[in-house]
């Protein structure tokens, strides 16, 4: 997702979308781990996914570990 789709959504709509792109990060590197990811190119997207996620919630000034 892109920055400034990320800056449209809501603070709760934005945390979700973070908690979804970590448990993605987390599937993959276990997929890594284990042998079976086949487009290791993923990896890359999904940390980066993460890293702009966390780059509008830190810019808002919210806390990304909090429960809405």
């Amino acid at each position: 997702m892109k920055a400034s789709e990320l800056r449209d959504l809501d603070d709760k709509g934005l945390r979700e979308h973070l908690a979804t792109a970590r448990r993605e990060l987390f599937g993959l590197r276990l997929q890594h781990a284990t042998g079976e990811l086949e487009n290791t190119a993923g990896l890359r997207s999904a940390k980066r996914d993460v890293a702009r996620a966390l780059t509008v919630v830190r810019q808002r000034g919210i806390d990304p570990n909090q429960k809405s």
